[in-house]
Protein backbone atom coordinates (compact mmCIF):
# COMPACT_ATOMS: atom_id res chain seq x y z
CA UNK A 1 0.00 0.00 0.00
CA UNK A 2 0.87 3.19 -0.93
CA UNK A 3 0.44 5.71 2.00
CA UNK A 4 1.82 9.09 0.53
CA UNK A 5 -0.95 10.98 -1.31
CA UNK A 6 -0.15 12.90 -4.46
CA UNK A 7 -2.04 16.61 -2.84
CA UNK A 8 -0.76 20.17 -3.17
CA UNK A 9 -1.96 20.31 0.55
CA UNK A 10 1.75 20.30 2.04
CA UNK A 11 2.98 22.39 -0.46
CA UNK A 12 0.53 25.11 -0.17
CA UNK A 13 0.98 25.16 4.08
CA UNK A 14 4.79 25.71 3.03
CA UNK A 15 3.64 28.64 1.14
CA UNK A 16 1.72 30.20 3.82
CA UNK A 17 4.46 29.66 6.33
CA UNK A 18 6.82 31.54 4.36
CA UNK A 19 4.22 34.18 3.57
CA UNK A 20 3.75 34.67 7.19
CA UNK A 21 8.14 35.53 7.39
CA UNK A 22 8.26 37.51 4.44
CA UNK A 23 5.48 39.96 5.83
CA UNK A 24 6.84 39.52 9.36
CA UNK A 25 10.73 40.09 7.61
CA UNK A 26 9.45 43.12 5.53
CA UNK A 27 7.48 44.76 7.70
CA UNK A 28 3.94 44.36 6.72
CA UNK A 29 2.41 42.44 9.61
CA UNK A 30 3.40 45.15 11.66
CA UNK A 31 0.05 47.01 12.39
CA UNK A 32 -1.24 43.39 13.30
CA UNK A 33 1.49 42.49 15.77
CA UNK A 34 0.72 46.24 17.00
CA UNK A 35 -2.29 45.18 17.58
CA UNK A 36 -1.77 41.65 19.40
CA UNK A 37 0.81 43.39 21.84
CA UNK A 38 -1.96 46.16 23.16
CA UNK A 39 1.25 48.28 24.04
CA UNK A 40 3.76 45.94 24.62
CA UNK A 41 6.77 44.63 22.83
CA UNK A 42 4.72 41.34 20.60
CA UNK A 43 6.63 38.69 23.08
CA UNK A 44 6.47 36.22 19.61
CA UNK A 45 8.50 38.22 17.39
CA UNK A 46 11.75 36.52 17.59
CA UNK A 47 9.88 32.62 16.36
CA UNK A 48 7.71 34.65 13.86
CA UNK A 49 11.45 35.95 12.18
CA UNK A 50 12.75 32.25 12.34
CA UNK A 51 10.12 29.22 12.56
CA UNK A 52 8.14 29.62 9.39
CA UNK A 53 10.89 30.29 7.32
CA UNK A 54 12.55 27.06 7.99
CA UNK A 55 9.72 25.16 7.98
CA UNK A 56 8.06 26.78 5.57
CA UNK A 57 11.16 26.17 2.92
CA UNK A 58 10.88 22.39 4.01
CA UNK A 59 7.36 22.06 3.38
CA UNK A 60 7.65 23.53 0.33
CA UNK A 61 10.56 21.44 -1.01
CA UNK A 62 8.86 18.40 0.50
CA UNK A 63 5.35 19.34 -0.47
CA UNK A 64 6.50 19.47 -4.57
CA UNK A 65 7.68 15.87 -3.89
CA UNK A 66 4.58 14.54 -2.36
CA UNK A 67 2.73 16.61 -5.17
CA UNK A 68 4.79 16.06 -8.34
CA UNK A 69 7.13 12.72 -7.18
CA UNK A 70 6.00 8.87 -7.86
CA UNK A 71 5.89 7.32 -4.86
CA UNK A 72 6.67 3.50 -4.18
CA UNK A 73 5.77 1.26 -1.68
CA UNK A 74 8.18 0.56 1.58
CA UNK A 75 9.83 2.53 4.52
CA UNK A 76 10.55 6.07 2.94
CA UNK A 77 6.85 5.95 1.84
CA UNK A 78 5.30 5.29 5.01
CA UNK A 79 6.90 7.55 6.95
CA UNK A 80 7.21 10.62 4.48
CA UNK A 81 3.88 10.27 4.56
CA UNK A 82 3.53 11.62 7.97
CA UNK A 83 5.03 14.91 6.64
CA UNK A 84 1.67 16.64 5.38
CA UNK A 85 0.23 15.61 8.53
CA UNK A 86 2.74 17.12 11.14
CA UNK A 87 3.58 20.33 9.40
CA UNK A 88 -0.89 20.42 9.11
CA UNK A 89 -0.86 20.17 13.06
CA UNK A 90 2.73 23.04 13.23
CA UNK A 91 0.99 25.59 10.82
CA UNK A 92 -2.41 25.01 12.95
CA UNK A 93 -0.21 25.80 16.39
CA UNK A 94 1.49 28.38 14.68
CA UNK A 95 -1.78 30.42 14.09
CA UNK A 96 -2.83 29.93 17.74
CA UNK A 97 -0.50 30.67 19.17
CA UNK A 98 0.74 33.80 17.53
CA UNK A 99 -2.36 34.91 15.95
CA UNK A 100 -5.77 33.80 17.71
CA UNK A 101 -5.21 33.13 21.30
CA UNK A 102 -3.72 36.84 21.59
CA UNK A 103 -6.48 38.07 19.42
CA UNK A 104 -8.71 36.74 22.79
CA UNK A 105 -6.59 38.05 24.83
CA UNK A 106 -6.93 41.11 23.78
CA UNK A 107 -10.60 41.27 23.20
CA UNK A 108 -10.58 39.37 26.93
CA UNK A 109 -8.52 42.50 28.29
CA UNK A 110 -11.57 44.96 26.95
CA UNK A 111 -13.78 43.69 28.69
CA UNK A 112 -12.00 44.30 32.29
CA UNK A 113 -11.17 41.46 35.43
CA UNK A 114 -14.07 39.28 36.17
CA UNK A 115 -16.15 40.54 39.75
CA UNK A 116 -12.81 40.67 42.56
CA UNK A 117 -10.71 37.87 40.78
CA UNK A 118 -8.10 39.99 39.82
CA UNK A 119 -7.87 37.88 36.33
CA UNK A 120 -9.39 38.86 33.07
CA UNK A 121 -11.60 35.87 31.03
CA UNK A 122 -8.60 34.12 29.04
CA UNK A 123 -6.85 34.23 32.79
CA UNK A 124 -9.63 32.42 34.15
CA UNK A 125 -11.19 30.24 31.81
CA UNK A 126 -7.56 29.14 30.58
CA UNK A 127 -7.88 30.98 27.51
CA UNK A 128 -4.48 30.42 26.01
CA UNK A 129 -2.99 28.95 22.69
CA UNK A 130 -2.37 25.49 24.81
CA UNK A 131 -6.49 24.93 25.22
CA UNK A 132 -7.34 26.83 22.16
CA UNK A 133 -4.84 24.52 20.43
CA UNK A 134 -6.63 21.57 21.69
CA UNK A 135 -9.94 23.01 21.09
CA UNK A 136 -9.09 23.97 17.21
CA UNK A 137 -8.05 20.07 17.17
CA UNK A 138 -10.81 18.78 18.36
CA UNK A 139 -13.51 21.05 15.91
CA UNK A 140 -11.23 20.09 12.99
CA UNK A 141 -11.77 16.59 13.55
CA UNK A 142 -15.14 16.18 14.17
CA UNK A 143 -16.92 18.64 11.86
CA UNK A 144 -14.35 19.21 9.00
CA UNK A 145 -12.79 15.45 9.43
CA UNK A 146 -8.96 14.89 9.37
CA UNK A 147 -8.13 14.85 5.62
CA UNK A 148 -6.83 11.44 3.89
CA UNK A 149 -3.32 12.85 2.95
CA UNK A 150 -2.76 13.77 6.76
CA UNK A 151 -4.09 11.15 9.18
CA UNK A 152 -0.94 9.29 9.43
CA UNK A 153 0.85 12.34 10.45
CA UNK A 154 -1.86 13.08 13.15
CA UNK A 155 -0.43 9.99 14.85
CA UNK A 156 2.97 11.62 14.74
CA UNK A 157 1.55 13.92 17.31
CA UNK A 158 2.11 11.63 20.29
CA UNK A 159 6.16 11.34 19.57
CA UNK A 160 5.77 14.99 20.21
CA UNK A 161 4.21 14.44 23.52
CA UNK A 162 6.85 11.89 24.62
CA UNK A 163 9.52 13.43 23.13
CA UNK A 164 8.65 16.36 25.14
CA UNK A 165 8.39 14.19 28.28
CA UNK A 166 12.11 13.11 27.68
CA UNK A 167 13.29 16.29 27.35
CA UNK A 168 11.75 17.59 30.50
CA UNK A 169 14.04 15.42 32.05
CA UNK A 170 17.65 17.53 31.50
CA UNK A 171 15.52 20.13 33.48
CA UNK A 172 15.37 18.48 36.82
CA UNK A 173 18.30 18.43 39.26
CA UNK A 174 18.51 16.64 42.83
CA UNK A 175 16.97 19.50 44.09
CA UNK A 176 13.55 18.93 42.35
CA UNK A 177 13.31 14.99 43.48
CA UNK A 178 14.45 15.84 46.82
CA UNK A 179 11.76 18.26 47.22
CA UNK A 180 9.01 16.59 44.96
CA UNK A 181 9.52 12.98 44.91
CA UNK A 182 8.70 11.81 48.21
CA UNK A 183 5.65 13.82 48.08
CA UNK A 184 4.50 12.51 44.16
CA UNK A 185 5.58 8.66 45.84
CA UNK A 186 3.05 8.80 48.94
CA UNK A 187 0.26 10.87 46.69
CA UNK A 188 0.38 8.57 43.82
CA UNK A 189 0.98 5.21 46.07
CA UNK A 190 -2.12 6.49 47.84
CA UNK A 191 -4.39 7.19 45.04
CA UNK A 192 -3.56 5.06 42.54
CA UNK A 193 -3.39 1.77 44.36
CA UNK A 194 -7.16 3.65 46.20
CA UNK A 195 -8.43 3.94 42.76
CA UNK A 196 -7.67 0.21 41.27
CA UNK A 197 -8.80 -0.79 44.84
CA UNK A 198 -11.88 1.16 44.69
CA UNK A 199 -12.37 0.29 40.48
CA UNK A 200 -12.56 -3.06 42.06
CA UNK A 201 -14.46 -2.96 44.65
CA UNK A 202 -17.54 -1.20 43.21
CA UNK A 203 -17.08 -3.68 40.03
CA UNK A 204 -17.61 -6.93 41.77
CA UNK A 205 -21.07 -4.99 43.09
CA UNK A 206 -22.16 -4.40 40.15
CA UNK A 207 -21.79 -6.95 38.75
CA UNK A 208 -19.57 -6.19 35.47
CA UNK A 209 -16.94 -8.96 34.66
CA UNK A 210 -13.13 -9.18 36.03
CA UNK A 211 -11.64 -8.65 32.78
CA UNK A 212 -13.52 -5.55 32.41
CA UNK A 213 -12.74 -4.40 36.44
CA UNK A 214 -9.27 -5.63 35.95
CA UNK A 215 -8.78 -3.26 32.63
CA UNK A 216 -10.81 -0.31 34.17
CA UNK A 217 -9.10 -0.25 37.26
CA UNK A 218 -5.66 -0.03 35.56
CA UNK A 219 -6.76 2.99 33.39
CA UNK A 220 -8.39 5.19 36.05
CA UNK A 221 -5.74 4.05 39.06
CA UNK A 222 -2.26 4.42 37.15
CA UNK A 223 -1.83 6.12 33.34
CA UNK A 224 -5.14 5.44 31.68
CA UNK A 225 -4.39 4.06 27.75
CA UNK A 226 -1.03 3.02 28.34
CA UNK A 227 -2.22 1.52 31.64
CA UNK A 228 -5.10 0.03 29.71
CA UNK A 229 -2.74 -1.68 26.91
CA UNK A 230 -0.32 -3.48 29.48
CA UNK A 231 -2.70 -4.99 31.61
CA UNK A 232 -5.19 -6.05 29.21
CA UNK A 233 -3.47 -9.70 28.23
CA UNK A 234 -3.05 -10.14 31.90
CA UNK A 235 -6.51 -10.07 32.87
CA UNK A 236 -7.75 -11.05 29.16
CA UNK A 237 -9.52 -8.52 28.38
CA UNK A 238 -11.94 -8.68 25.16
CA UNK A 239 -11.04 -5.40 22.54
CA UNK A 240 -15.15 -4.27 23.53
CA UNK A 241 -13.59 -3.98 26.89
CA UNK A 242 -10.56 -1.95 26.11
CA UNK A 243 -12.32 0.15 23.80
CA UNK A 244 -14.89 0.77 26.74
CA UNK A 245 -12.17 2.19 29.19
CA UNK A 246 -10.21 3.94 26.76
CA UNK A 247 -13.41 5.72 25.87
CA UNK A 248 -13.86 6.06 29.80
CA UNK A 249 -10.43 7.62 30.14
CA UNK A 250 -11.11 9.95 27.31
CA UNK A 251 -14.00 11.53 28.17
CA UNK A 252 -12.94 11.64 32.25
CA UNK A 253 -9.75 13.24 30.45
CA UNK A 254 -10.80 15.94 28.40
CA UNK A 255 -13.64 17.18 31.24
CA UNK A 256 -10.59 17.11 33.82
CA UNK A 257 -8.25 18.57 31.14
CA UNK A 258 -10.59 21.96 30.41
CA UNK A 259 -11.84 21.94 33.95
CA UNK A 260 -8.27 21.82 36.61
CA UNK A 261 -6.92 24.99 35.18
CA UNK A 262 -10.17 26.91 35.72
CA UNK A 263 -10.34 25.93 39.00
CA UNK A 264 -6.32 26.06 39.63
CA UNK A 265 -7.29 29.99 38.81
CA UNK A 266 -10.38 30.21 41.04
CA UNK A 267 -8.36 29.16 43.98
CA UNK A 268 -5.09 31.31 43.12
CA UNK A 269 -3.42 27.57 43.45
CA UNK A 270 0.90 27.80 43.21
CA UNK A 271 2.84 26.23 40.26
CA UNK A 272 3.55 23.55 42.78
CA UNK A 273 0.07 23.20 43.88
CA UNK A 274 -1.50 22.73 40.70
CA UNK A 275 1.27 20.56 39.43
CA UNK A 276 0.99 18.29 41.78
CA UNK A 277 -3.23 17.88 41.83
CA UNK A 278 -2.92 17.98 37.80
CA UNK A 279 -0.23 15.24 37.88
CA UNK A 280 -2.23 12.70 40.39
CA UNK A 281 -6.27 13.46 39.43
CA UNK A 282 -5.93 13.63 35.67
CA UNK A 283 -5.39 9.81 34.52
CA UNK A 284 -3.65 10.22 30.77
CA UNK A 285 -0.23 11.61 30.33
CA UNK A 286 -1.32 13.74 27.43
CA UNK A 287 -4.31 15.22 29.44
CA UNK A 288 -1.51 16.03 32.90
CA UNK A 289 0.35 18.12 30.14
CA UNK A 290 -2.40 19.31 28.40
CA UNK A 291 -3.85 20.39 31.71
CA UNK A 292 -0.57 22.16 33.47
CA UNK A 293 0.43 24.13 30.39
CA UNK A 294 -3.17 25.31 30.16
CA UNK A 295 -2.47 26.65 33.49
CA UNK A 296 0.94 27.95 33.31
CA UNK A 297 1.10 28.84 28.90
CA UNK A 298 4.51 30.87 29.59
CA UNK A 299 6.66 28.45 31.67
CA UNK A 300 6.96 25.16 32.32
CA UNK A 301 7.36 24.77 35.84
CA UNK A 302 4.13 23.83 36.38
CA UNK A 303 4.56 20.91 33.39
CA UNK A 304 7.76 20.14 35.68
CA UNK A 305 6.07 19.68 38.99
CA UNK A 306 2.63 17.46 36.82
CA UNK A 307 5.21 15.29 35.17
CA UNK A 308 7.26 13.76 38.35
CA UNK A 309 3.95 13.33 39.54
CA UNK A 310 2.95 11.68 36.08
CA UNK A 311 6.58 9.26 35.66
CA UNK A 312 6.17 8.43 39.36
CA UNK A 313 2.66 6.95 38.92
CA UNK A 314 4.14 4.96 35.54
CA UNK A 315 6.67 3.98 37.85
CA UNK A 316 3.94 2.23 39.29
CA UNK A 317 2.67 0.29 36.93
CA UNK A 318 4.54 -2.68 37.06
CA UNK A 319 3.15 -3.06 40.98
CA UNK A 320 -0.53 -2.95 39.54
CA UNK A 321 0.27 -5.39 36.65
CA UNK A 322 1.63 -7.98 39.62
CA UNK A 323 -1.45 -6.91 41.30
CA UNK A 324 -3.92 -7.62 38.55
CA UNK A 325 -2.44 -10.78 37.69
CA UNK A 326 -2.66 -11.90 41.19
CA UNK A 327 -6.04 -11.18 42.03
CA UNK A 328 -7.63 -12.21 38.39
CA UNK A 329 -5.85 -15.62 38.56
CA UNK A 330 -7.57 -15.96 42.09
CA UNK A 331 -10.93 -14.70 40.78
CA UNK A 332 -10.94 -16.85 37.44
CA UNK A 333 -9.00 -20.14 38.70
CA UNK A 334 -5.12 -20.85 37.97
CA UNK A 335 -5.59 -23.28 35.56
CA UNK A 336 -7.63 -21.03 33.29
CA UNK A 337 -5.33 -18.20 33.06
CA UNK A 338 -1.76 -18.42 32.20
CA UNK A 339 0.37 -14.90 31.56
CA UNK A 340 3.63 -13.76 30.93
CA UNK A 341 3.65 -10.94 33.83
CA UNK A 342 6.95 -10.38 33.54
CA UNK A 343 6.85 -9.89 29.74
CA UNK A 344 4.21 -7.92 29.72
CA UNK A 345 5.82 -5.71 31.69
CA UNK A 346 9.05 -5.36 29.57
CA UNK A 347 7.13 -5.25 26.66
CA UNK A 348 4.65 -2.76 27.45
CA UNK A 349 6.43 -0.16 29.82
CA UNK A 350 6.17 3.25 28.39
CA UNK A 351 9.75 3.12 26.67
CA UNK A 352 9.99 7.09 27.46
CA UNK A 353 9.80 7.18 30.82
CA UNK A 354 13.31 5.59 30.48
CA UNK A 355 14.37 8.47 28.24
CA UNK A 356 13.17 11.02 31.32
CA UNK A 357 15.41 8.87 33.65
CA UNK A 358 18.67 8.70 31.31
CA UNK A 359 17.90 12.65 30.48
CA UNK A 360 17.93 12.72 34.04
CA UNK A 361 20.82 10.88 34.96
CA UNK A 362 22.87 13.07 32.06
CA UNK A 363 21.53 16.11 33.87
CA UNK A 364 22.89 15.11 37.17
CA UNK A 365 26.75 14.69 35.66
CA UNK A 366 26.63 18.78 34.87
CA UNK A 367 26.12 17.94 31.09
CA UNK A 368 23.60 20.65 30.35
CA UNK A 369 24.14 22.31 33.20
CA UNK A 370 25.85 22.59 36.40
CA UNK A 371 24.53 19.78 38.89
CA UNK A 372 23.11 22.09 41.15
CA UNK A 373 20.97 23.55 38.73
CA UNK A 374 17.44 24.05 39.78
CA UNK A 375 14.20 23.96 37.68
CA UNK A 376 16.79 24.69 34.88
CA UNK A 377 18.58 27.44 36.84
CA UNK A 378 21.53 27.61 38.58
CA UNK A 379 23.37 29.94 41.22
CA UNK A 380 25.95 32.10 39.99
CA UNK A 381 27.79 35.27 41.86
CA UNK A 382 31.07 35.27 39.26
CA UNK A 383 31.57 36.52 36.05
CA UNK A 384 33.17 33.04 34.18
CA UNK A 385 29.36 31.80 35.61
CA UNK A 386 27.18 34.68 34.18
CA UNK A 387 27.32 37.45 36.95
CA UNK A 388 27.58 41.24 35.51
CA UNK A 389 28.97 43.74 37.68
CA UNK A 390 25.82 45.78 36.55
CA UNK A 391 23.76 43.42 38.52
CA UNK A 392 25.29 44.74 41.78
CA UNK A 393 22.97 46.84 44.01
CA UNK A 394 23.20 50.65 43.70
CA UNK A 395 23.95 52.54 46.75
CA UNK A 396 20.14 54.03 47.19
CA UNK A 397 19.08 50.24 46.99
CA UNK A 398 21.36 48.73 49.68
CA UNK A 399 20.40 52.52 51.59
CA UNK A 400 16.47 50.44 51.67
CA UNK A 401 18.01 47.57 52.92
CA UNK A 402 20.39 48.74 55.86
CA UNK A 403 17.14 51.17 56.87
CA UNK A 404 14.31 48.37 57.30
CA UNK A 405 17.06 45.17 58.99
CA UNK A 406 16.13 45.53 62.54
CA UNK A 407 13.08 44.54 61.43
CA UNK A 408 14.12 40.93 60.42
CA UNK A 409 13.58 38.35 62.92
CA UNK A 410 15.39 35.17 62.25
CA UNK A 411 19.41 35.19 62.91
CA UNK A 412 19.94 33.39 59.42
CA UNK A 413 17.79 35.56 57.26
CA UNK A 414 19.81 38.81 59.31
CA UNK A 415 23.33 37.35 58.30
CA UNK A 416 22.72 36.84 54.92
CA UNK A 417 20.88 40.17 54.68
CA UNK A 418 23.75 41.53 56.03
CA UNK A 419 26.79 40.15 53.51
CA UNK A 420 24.40 41.22 50.71
CA UNK A 421 24.20 45.17 52.04
CA UNK A 422 27.97 44.22 52.35
CA UNK A 423 28.77 42.71 49.03
CA UNK A 424 26.21 44.47 46.70
CA UNK A 425 25.10 41.08 45.36
CA UNK A 426 24.21 37.32 47.07
CA UNK A 427 27.36 35.66 47.99
CA UNK A 428 26.11 31.79 48.40
CA UNK A 429 23.50 29.17 47.49
CA UNK A 430 22.55 29.49 51.40
CA UNK A 431 22.70 32.93 51.06
CA UNK A 432 20.00 32.58 48.36
CA UNK A 433 18.21 30.27 49.74
CA UNK A 434 17.86 32.20 53.26
CA UNK A 435 17.35 35.79 50.98
CA UNK A 436 14.26 33.73 49.50
CA UNK A 437 12.75 32.30 52.57
CA UNK A 438 13.19 36.38 53.95
CA UNK A 439 11.20 37.28 51.13
CA UNK A 440 7.95 35.38 52.17
CA UNK A 441 7.89 36.31 55.79
CA UNK A 442 6.49 39.53 54.85
CA UNK A 443 9.07 41.10 58.08
CA UNK A 444 10.70 43.76 54.85
CA UNK A 445 8.12 46.14 53.05
CA UNK A 446 7.04 45.83 49.74
CA UNK A 447 10.28 48.03 47.77
CA UNK A 448 12.60 46.09 50.12
CA UNK A 449 11.10 42.43 48.88
CA UNK A 450 11.44 43.92 45.32
CA UNK A 451 15.30 44.89 45.78
CA UNK A 452 16.11 41.22 47.56
CA UNK A 453 14.30 39.78 44.26
CA UNK A 454 16.64 41.76 41.97
CA UNK A 455 19.29 40.49 44.09
CA UNK A 456 18.15 36.79 43.46
CA UNK A 457 17.71 36.67 39.36
CA UNK A 458 20.80 38.34 39.42
CA UNK A 459 22.67 35.17 40.47
CA UNK A 460 20.63 32.20 39.57
CA UNK A 461 21.08 31.89 35.62
CA UNK A 462 19.87 29.35 32.75
CA UNK A 463 22.14 27.78 30.85
CA UNK A 464 22.06 28.05 26.84
CA UNK A 465 21.33 24.46 26.53
CA UNK A 466 18.42 24.48 29.36
CA UNK A 467 16.90 27.41 27.63
CA UNK A 468 17.08 25.63 24.11
CA UNK A 469 15.66 22.41 25.54
CA UNK A 470 12.92 25.21 27.54
CA UNK A 471 11.99 26.47 23.69
CA UNK A 472 12.11 22.46 22.17
CA UNK A 473 9.91 21.31 25.17
CA UNK A 474 6.80 24.08 24.51
CA UNK A 475 6.86 23.63 21.14
CA UNK A 476 6.60 19.84 21.60
CA UNK A 477 3.95 19.87 23.69
CA UNK A 478 1.93 22.77 22.02
CA UNK A 479 2.48 20.43 18.26
CA UNK A 480 1.51 17.08 20.48
CA UNK A 481 -2.00 18.59 22.18
CA UNK A 482 -3.10 20.04 18.74
CA UNK A 483 -2.67 16.73 17.35
CA UNK A 484 -4.38 15.19 20.30
CA UNK A 485 -6.78 17.09 19.83
CA UNK A 486 -7.28 15.89 16.51
CA UNK A 487 -7.75 12.73 18.18
CA UNK A 488 -10.71 13.09 20.38
CA UNK A 489 -13.70 12.53 18.13
CA UNK A 490 -17.51 12.35 19.78
CA UNK A 491 -17.61 8.43 18.84
CA UNK A 492 -14.78 7.75 20.87
CA UNK A 493 -16.29 9.25 24.07
CA UNK A 494 -19.27 7.66 23.11
CA UNK A 495 -17.54 4.27 23.15
CA UNK A 496 -17.70 4.75 27.12
CA UNK A 497 -20.96 2.58 27.39
CA UNK A 498 -22.90 2.68 30.69
CA UNK A 499 -21.38 0.72 33.25
CA UNK A 500 -17.63 1.47 32.68
CA UNK A 501 -18.73 5.10 32.56
CA UNK A 502 -20.64 5.32 35.68
CA UNK A 503 -17.83 3.25 37.92
CA UNK A 504 -15.12 5.65 36.08
CA UNK A 505 -17.20 8.83 36.68
CA UNK A 506 -17.40 7.71 40.34
CA UNK A 507 -13.53 7.11 40.69
CA UNK A 508 -12.43 9.91 38.71
CA UNK A 509 -14.55 12.38 40.99
CA UNK A 510 -13.16 10.92 44.11
CA UNK A 511 -9.62 10.99 42.71
CA UNK A 512 -10.07 14.69 41.52
CA UNK A 513 -11.64 16.00 45.01
CA UNK A 514 -9.44 13.99 47.60
CA UNK A 515 -6.48 15.22 45.97
CA UNK A 516 -7.45 18.47 45.26
CA UNK A 517 -7.69 19.06 49.57
CA UNK A 518 -4.88 16.82 50.29
CA UNK A 519 -2.98 19.65 47.81
CA UNK A 520 -4.39 22.60 49.45
CA UNK A 521 -3.86 21.53 52.68
CA UNK A 522 -0.23 20.18 52.76
CA UNK A 523 1.53 21.37 49.90
CA UNK A 524 3.51 24.72 50.03
CA UNK A 525 3.23 27.86 47.84
CA UNK A 526 6.39 26.86 46.24
CA UNK A 527 8.91 24.08 46.28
Amino acid sequence: MIYTQKNPALFLIGLSMLAIWYFTDTGGMNPVLDYLASGKPYKYRDELGTLPLYFGLFAVVSGLWHWLGNHREGHLDYFSSTIAGGMLILFITMLVRWFIAPVIEVISTGFGEVGNTGKFIHDLFGLNYVVLGIVAGIVIVNVFKVPKWAENGVRLSRLGLKTGVILLGALYSAAELKNLGGLSILMIGFFVLGSVGIVLWIGSRRHISNSMGGVLSAGMGVCGVSATVAVAPVVQAKPVEIAYTIGTILLWGVGCMFAFPIIGHLLDMSYVQFGAWAGTGILNSAQVAGAALAFQPDGIETLMVAEIFNITRVLILPVVVLWLAVWYVRKEGAETVQVNVGRIIVTKFPVFVLGFILMFALSTTGIFAPASHYQGKYFGNTADLGFKQENLLKPEQIHVLKTEIHRVERTDHGEALNRLIENGKIMSIDDDNAIRSLIKTGDLSTEANKILETAHKAVRHTAKKIEAFRDWITWLFAFGLVGLGMQITMGSMRQAGGEPAIIGGIVGFIKAVLSLIVVMLLIDETV
